[in-house]
């Protein structure tokens, strides 16, 4: 598992090393500001790349006497500081392009240029939608949340450089016709890019923050509650928790089952429920503590849900 994930994060990684330089080449060379800012924003993914790829290594670790529940939290810290370098990105972007605009600067571009750049782009788009797939479809196997930031990172990046490439055909619209309105469309089309990266960038920050201060995942308390009522034994369950680090769940609860049952008989049923969780929730690991249900107990507890 942990080299599949690792040979992912490093296709990316060496994709992101050949689009930022692409990138950078030719907007430099044009002085395109919507293809710098998507330098900028590739060089980001770059360095996202490298902390995914490192975060990866050290999340599969596992638990020790430092670490009892492991080092799956690395990941969340990787989609947090992926949220960080793409906020930078943004305030650059915004910057940049506002400046254009209001001192009425242009883009002056050639021929064998603007072939390059549109080269360059189309490219960009192709090896997102094509990277994004293949770290999607190994997130969602191995259940990373780390490499699901890089995909839904990249995924927008296609969508990103699909309105740098508007931007370009405008430009080019431009020096046809000399209509005023497209003489700014590669900076508009750079703020768009912004205001992508600043919805993406709120996706990944408010996730890898849940995560980090343990929010209960409400797919997974409502996984466990349809468990429960599979098995009529149980009578009554309470303190139903769960919290997410990495690809690792952990979910504990109460169960009451009847006093006259035997040791024997409480733990089979305990067993089942567990192997049923984790069927259904992947890498999840549970506690139970099962209780008489007898008025003792009752009147300390309030419970969840009467099954």
């Amino acid at each position: 598992m942990i080299q599949e994930k690792k040979s992912v994060a490093l296709i990316s990684f060496f994709a992101a090393i050949f689009l930022t330089g692409s990138k950078l080449i030719i907007g430099i060379l044009t002085t395109s500001l919507g293809i710098l800012s998507e330098a900028l924003h590739s060089a980001l993914d770059l360095i996202a790349a490298i902390i995914t790829f490192l975060s990866v290594i050290i999340s599969d670790k596992p638990a020790d006497k430092e670490h009892n529940y492991g080092h799956g939290k690395v990941e969340n810290l990787s989609a947090l500081i992926e949220t960080i370098l793409l906020l930078v990105t943004c305030v650059w972007i915004i910057y940049e392009a506002t400046d254009r605009i209001i001192s009425g600067k242009g883009l002056e571009l050639n021929t064998i240029q603007t072939i390059f750049s549109f080269i360059v782009v189309i490219s960009s788009i192709v090896i997102d939608a094509w990277r994004s797939k293949k770290l999607y479809t190994v997130a969602k196997k191995h259940n990373s949340q780390a490499l699901e930031a890089d995909a839904l990172h990249f995924s927008t990046d296609i969508w990103s450089s699909a309105v740098v490439l508007l931007g370009l055909v405008c430009v080019k619209i431009y020096e046809w016709t000399h209509i005023s309105i497209f003489f700014y469309a590669d900076s508009v089309a750079a703020l768009i890019v912004a205001l992508i990266i600043l919805i993406v960038s709120y996706q990944l920050g408010r996730k890898a923050i849940d995560v980090l201060l343990d929010k209960s995942p409400a797919n997974t308390t409502k996984i466990v509650r349809e468990i429960l009522k599979e098995f009529p034994d149980v009578l009554k369950y309470h303190g139903l928790k769960a919290r997410t680090a990495g690809a690792d769940t952990f979910i504990k609860f109460n169960v009451h089952f009847n006093p006259d049952l035997s040791l024997r008989e409480v733990h089979e049923v305990c067993d089942k429920i567990e192997s049923g969780i984790q069927a259904r929730v992947a890498r999840s690991e549970v506690y139970i503590h099962a209780e008489p249900d007898e008025s003792k107990h009752l009147e300390a507890e309030i419970d969840d849900e009467l099954l």
